[in-house]
């Protein structure tokens, strides 16, 4: 999937509004369409789009030090900003 177009009319079809008035689309979302995820993704962030944050977990116990070299998991939605999808 390389045409913008498309890609802008995929995200549209998958987001839904923000409180910020934004949109937010799901990583799930993105990846159950069956579409290139990369390109969907490129263009989130060629948008203004970025990843949402994902807490750190909090680590106790024993395997404490574990958690801390613990890859992050990916992000699980998308946020992008007023205006992106216009």
């Amino acid at each position: 999937m390389t045409d913008d177009t498309e890609v802008r009319e995929l995200v549209t079809r998958l987001s839904r509004p923000s409180r910020g008035g934004g949109h937010v689309i799901e990583r799930a979302a993105m990846l159950a369409e069956g579409s290139d995820f990369r390109s969907i993704e490129a263009w989130i962030l060629q948008h203004g789009g970025e990843a949402e944050a994902t807490p750190a977990p909090i680590g106790r116990g024993l395997f404490v030090d574990r958690a801390a070299t613990r890859p992050s998991p990916p992000p699980t939605r998308y946020l992008l900003p007023a205006g992106a999808l216009e």
